[in-house]
């Protein structure tokens, strides 16, 4: 009697093409099934392991092929005498696996006839491929030499007679210098370079087009596209009050980067640990601003140890799919439950990234949309005129200090009257408040180290310090509450404020915690707290001090403060200039460093083991060092030889690029869960050969788009795409619809309209009213202005991306709202987005400009059709075509000329036109309209 036992099962896909032309193969065959149905319950977790049971190791007490009292899970040979078989062939619901209760389908005939077949051989298990080292393998040479050229094309040849299929032949020219085009710029081809290309009959003109295309900055902009995507780049916070942040310095240093090709191994390693290097050069502390593209949030929303927790958890998350390819996050709460990711080995990785120096939160909308810390990357003039500031302050400053030294020392005043620059000080503040009715006053008296008394109030108040006028709260000119400041004496202060009627009046003191005791004396009717807080006072918020020009009526007190203004004056000066100087944020490191634990259940407040920082078990082992290990070593620790995911995953993305579809589809996923690659030695190969090449980037996508098997045709017939919807076999060229931000580009090039300046800040097109307002809390981000101008022609790289709201044009075509690390796009075909191809505005202004263009040209009409075709398509349009576009343009001018006032309804732009021309403009822009959405313009094929 087979002792009953229960199996949890998870339903996925078998890979069975092979299964009975090859000898089963455990990663691809057999693992799959055990993962997706037993994994949940017998796996690599034992918070809901049940039975003792592991079906994802052999060996062990809890392995499969160890005997258990009276009988086997595995026999080896004997499938009929292995608990295993036994279950997931019963007929019985209390034997058979996976459980009703699962609700998952019981084992297809196909994948129990792999099981059968596997005990049969004898039950063995592999090492999951993923988590070993890859190995180049060289395939032999195949009888059609044009596919012996490269080891992708003998590779993918070689797979395709296995499965008695051919290639498709070499798309034609003009296929192929559009395809290239799309996809290594992102940008159609000029009609001048389809012409050069065709004209071009050397053997090499294809190699020359390939280099010619990645030596253009356009290059750069397509590639960091899609690694915006992964890092979530992105021009607000998120979450709460969204407010901007400024990441363009960023984004501008990845388009530098895929342009002047940095190794891929120096591009990990300045965005992991650009700080850390010794005196850091800018480029990498902009790139370490990686470590700070996470959602952030606003204080008093969220407790700041849950807020850190948060944001530590994001860095994680985006540091496993990007370069592990692995979904780290399911172990934060407990042991991953299919792959063999311990909860320890996620707080090991935790510890790299909850040592940020910084605030956690923002506290309101930051300034230039920078939170500390931040450089200032300011160009050699702006250098220049913020060093003549200094100086002209400093002057100042020695100027007032000799001034007061000449003073009566009968007035005591302070030898210093700036306010004090002491980063990282705990400091106390005494806060008062009182309304004030014709005349209040209080006392202050002690030895403060250092004290800053400031006032304010709603209402005109005059402030009387030691019997010294020094203004009125209230500013006349901006009609609302000002602050005034007054540095105390020692001993005794005596405030008095007079109003002319009641209002709030409010004072706080700042000063040093020191061994004195500072005193607040007030009346009865006065309400006071005194806390203490931890904060800094920086020259910047020192410029925010207002003086008023009653300062003082003290003669003696003239000269000092004529330097006072001055030195404010200074000091306002250069913080407005301040604020027009670019910045950008990066990480940097606290001591000293915070512990990390164990947090039990993944909650923030559930400290447990403490742990120290180091890289999952089942992965090679970083260098030993004695010191705690940094962000650099896990860096190094990335691009180490031995390293099984970091060349397999970055190789297979960037494969994902130029076939949509990755050799492991599941980009994001190389574990368990994830899918077999469909040419693994293919995928090996290129991951050895893009580590032995130095990490070359464009060699890498050179040595792809060189091939034959990109080069193929994308034409099959309708059987063919049923047999391989998503081309994972490679038989034929690839074929899908373009992401957002091409289409938009594209058409834009297409008109003439596309601003191909690069760098600088994000800009805002023309985007549908309210949406903005749906989204917000408070007036600051509340309302979308759209810019002017050639700058809402940018490339779509330039976009603003607001993550409560990001552009609509985007999303609609499948866009991430970069929230959330992204390594591949969905793909979905809606209604919604050919609504959106035909009435945007944007998108229909572009083909008014086109059809001007094309109005002003020379030729016949069948000429200025046929080159409308060419420019949006890249082909020439057959007989047929032509005859139907011919056709349609009589049908359009037909239309506007029998109905001259629906012209106006096409847009204001159409009144400027000389009358005899509208409706010759008007039928254009529709013609131009219809060929922009036409599927060939859509789709790269």
């Amino acid at each position: 009697m087979v002792k009953p036992i229960s199996l949890a099962v998870f339903l996925l896909p078998a890979s069975l093409s092979l299964a009975e032309q090859e000898p089963i193969n455990f990663n691809r065959d057999i693992f799959p099934i055990l993962s997706d149905k037993c994994f949940h319950c017998h796996g690599p977790d034992d918070t809901d392991r049940e039975e003792d049971l592991r079906l994802d190791i052999p060996d062990g007490p809890l392995g499969t092929l160890t005997p258990r009292d009276d009988y086997h899970i595995i026999k080896p040979g004997e499938p009929e005498e292995s608990e295993l078989w036994f279950r997931v062939t019963s007929e019985f619901d209390d034997e058979i696996m996976p459980p009703k209760s699962s609700h998952k389908a019981p084992l297809t005939e196909e994948e129990v006839e792999l099981i059968t077949q596997w005990i049969e051989d004898g039950g063995t298990y592999e090492a999951f491929w993923a988590f070993v080292p890859p190995k180049r393998e060289e395939p032999g040479k195949v009888r059609n030499r044009e596919w012996n050229r490269s080891p992708i094309d003998r590779i993918v040849y070689s797979e395709l007679l296995k499965r008695d299929l051919s290639p498709k032949e070499e798309a034609d020219k003009r296929t192929l210098v559009r395809r290239l085009s799309l996809d290594l710029t992102g940008l159609p081809p000029l009609v001048e370079e389809i012409d050069a290309f065709l004209a071009d009959k050397r053997p090499s003109a294809y190699e020359t087009l390939v280099d010619k295309l990645m030596s253009r900055p356009a290059y750069g902009e397509h590639m960091a596209r899609y690694w915006a995507d992964l890092v979530r780049l992105a021009d607000t916070n998120g979450m709460h009050k969204d407010f901007h942040r400024e990441f363009s310095p960023y984004r501008d240093w990845l388009i530098d980067s895929f342009n002047e090709n940095l190794p891929f191994d120096d591009f990990i390693a300045y965005q992991l640990a650009g700080d850390l290097f010794e005196e850091p050069s800018r480029d990498q502390l902009i790139a370490s601003g990686y470590n700070r593209m996470h959602m952030i949030i606003d204080r008093g929303t969220a407790l700041p140890e849950e807020s850190l927790h948060k944001n530590v958890i994001d860095r994680v998350e985006a540091f496993g799919t990007t370069f592990l390819g692995l979904t780290v996050q399911c172990a934060q709460c407990h042991d991953h439950k299919y792959d063999p990711l311990t909860q320890k080995d996620y707080y090991q990785l935790y510890a790299f990234f909850n040592n940020f120096a910084g605030a956690p939160e923002t506290v309101r909308a930051p300034e230039r949309g920078l939170q500390p810390p931040y450089i200032n990357l300011s160009s050699p003039k702006q250098e220049q005129l913020l060093a003549t500031f200094d100086a002209q302050k400093l002057d100042a400053e020695i100027r007032r200090d000799a001034t007061l030294r000449l003073q009566s020392a009968s007035e005591k005043w302070p030898e210093n009257w700036d306010l004090v620059e002491v980063p990282f000080i705990e400091t106390s503040r005494a806060i008062a408040s009182k309304t004030v009715e014709f005349e209040t006053s209080l006392s202050l008296e002690g030895e403060p180290g250092t004290a800053v008394a400031r006032f304010i109030a709603g209402e005109p108040v005059e402030l009387w310090v030691n019997g010294n006028l020094i203004g009125q709260t209230f500013d006349r000119k901006q009609g609302a509450a000002a602050e005034l400041s007054a540095i105390l004496q020692t001993g005794s202060n005596t405030i008095r404020a007079v109003a002319k009627r009641p209002t709030e009046f409010g004072l706080v003191l700042d000063y040093t915690i020191g061994d004195q005791e500072l005193r607040l004396t007030t009346g009865p009717d006065w309400n006071t707290r005194t806390g203490t807080e931890n904060s800094w006072t920086t020259a910047e918020a020192a410029s925010e001090t207002h003086w008023d020009s009653k300062w003082t009526k003290s003669a003696e007190s003239v000269e000092v403060l004529a330097i006072l203004h001055e030195i404010k004056r200074i000091q306002k000066e250069r913080s407005a200039y301040l604020r027009t100087v670019p910045g950008a944020m990066h990480m940097a490191e606290r001591s000293p460093p915070r512990q990390a634990t164990m947090l039990v259940g993944g909650a923030y407040d559930a400290p447990g083991e403490a742990v120290e920082r180091n890289t999952p078990a089942f992965l090679p082992p970083m260098e030993p060092k004695e010191e705690m290990y940094t962000r650099l070593d896990l860096a190094e620790w990335l691009v180490s030889p031995e390293h099984p995911l970091t060349a397999r995953v970055a190789v297979n993305r960037i494969w994902q690029q130029f076939f949509g579809v990755g050799l492991v589809k599941t980009a994001e996923d190389f574990g368990a869960q994830g899918e077999w690659p469909s040419h693994p030695e293919l995928l090996d190969t290129l991951a050895v050969s893009f580590m032995e090449s130095g990490w070359d980037v464009k060699e890498l996508v050179k040595v792809i788009v060189m091939s034959k098997t990109y080069r193929q045709s994308s034409d099959a017939n309708p059987e063919e795409y049923k047999q391989d919807p998503e081309n994972r076999l490679l038989a034929r060229g690839s074929r899908f619809r373009l992401d957002a931000e091409v289409i938009r580009d594209q058409i834009l090039a297409v008109s003439g309209l596309l601003n191909r300046e690069l760098y600088g800040k994000s800009v805002k097109p023309p985007q549908p009213p309210g949406l903005w307002e749906m989204v917000s809390m408070t007036s600051e981000n509340k309302t979308y202005i759209a810019d002017t101008g050639d700058d809402i022609y940018r490339r779509s790289l330039y976009t603003y991306w607001r993550r409560g709201m990001p552009p609509p044009q985007m999303t609609l075509m499948n866009a991430p709202s970069r929230e959330f690390c992204v390594a591949r796009r969905e793909r979905t075909n809606t209604s919604l987005q050919a609504l959106l191809l035909m009435n945007e505005s944007e998108y229909f202004n572009a083909a008014k400009v086109m059809a001007q263009d094309l109005l002003n040209r020379s030729g016949s009409e069948r000429e200025t059709l046929s080159l409308a075709y060419e420019m949006t398509t890249s082909m020439e349009p057959d007989r047929n075509r032509l005859k139907l576009m011919e056709n349609t343009l009589v049908d359009f001018r037909d239309y506007y000329e029998a109905n001259p006032d629906l012209v106006k309804s096409l847009g204001a732009d159409f009144d400027q036109a000389p009358e005899v021309d509208r409706p010759e403009l008007a039928a254009w822009t529709m013609m131009t309209h219809s060929l922009l959405n036409l599927e060939l313009v859509k789709n790269r094929r």
